[in-house]
């Protein structure tokens, strides 16, 4: 029957990744709304889960705690016989290090994302057989800087010593498919070079051929409590453990290569007129 792939949430990620391997011969399956099977359906998910061979979840957990998969379907994911389970959490989960590097070995749970923490530690109690793959801020097609900046949404705060990490979509499906051959355990997948916000607007705008817009305080930004939640953390995700163990290159080692290729498959175009409110810069 080969090779087949069993999605909980096929999102913006786990999208690229089931092209992926579409185009490598893999079959896919998956619950959300570009998928085939209902997740309140626990036939049809239990009959996915017996045809997997391999398991990914890419939803998020409940605002108010909780992961929506395990408690609907965690059961049955243990007595299913995929030989290969996969979480995408979040470097979220390690907090505010003001700026100090992260690794997989950094202690987690001081950050404001409490849910996702009880919910990567969940997965990786589930089963001997989880991966968990820890992911920055996510950027690519139609969701990068180049789309915020031409969209006139892009901010430039004044946050002086402010960084995070990144990480391009394909990165994120290269990661996965790596992980797939790999030894179970938690991965970060980031790029090779934390930097400010600041630094990644202004190579979209030059690559654009337009003004970076103008660096303003948090609180001239109008920032959304979210977004001022991100901006509140910072720290730099180092991604060694998946290219010593998994091998592991990203194609877009920096915010440079990727925003580069992205210009060159697609232009977005610049907005006439400001937006009405201020938008978030977070994935």
């Amino acid at each position: 029957m080969g090779v087949r792939l069993f999605v909980f949430g096929l999102g913006y990620s786990a999208q690229v990744l089931a092209d992926r391997l579409r185009a490598q011969g893999w079959q896919v399956r998956a619950t959300g709304r570009a998928g085939d099977t209902d997740f309140a359906d626990d036939a049809a998910v239990g009959a996915a889960l017996g045809w997997a061979s391999h398991v990914l979840s890419s939803v998020p957990p409940a605002r108010e705690g909780g992961d929506p998969v395990l408690e609907r379907h965690g059961a049955a994911m243990q007595g299913c016989a995929a030989q290969w389970i996969g979480y995408l959490s979040a470097t979220g989960v390690y907090g505010d290090t003001q700026g100090a590097w992260v690794d997989e070995g950094a202690p987690v749970g001081g950050g404001r994302r409490t849910a996702r923490v009880e919910a990567d530690l969940a997965w990786q109690a589930l089963d001997p057989r989880v991966r968990v793959f820890r992911l920055p801020g996510i950027y690519g097609p139609g969701r990068s800087a180049l789309d915020r900046v031409a969209q006139g949404t892009a901010h430039r705060i004044d946050l002086p010593g402010q960084v995070f990490s990144r990480v391009h979509v394909a990165d994120i499906a290269g990661g996965v498919i790596a992980g797939m051959a790999g030894p179970p355990g938690v991965y970060n997948l980031s790029d090779d070079e934390p930097c400010t916000q600041n630094a990644v607007i202004e190579e979209a705008a030059r690559l654009l051929g337009v003004e970076p817009p103008p660096l303003q305080t948090v609180q001239e930004a109008g920032l959304s409590p979210m977004a001022r939640a991100f901006y509140a953390e910072n720290r730099r995700v180092a991604n060694g453990k998946a290219r010593r163990v998994l091998g592991w290159r990203p194609l877009y080692p920096t915010y440079r290569e990727g925003l580069r290729a992205l210009s060159a498959t697609t232009r977005p175009a610049i907005a006439t007129a400001a937006p009405a409110a201020a938008s978030t810069d977070q994935r």
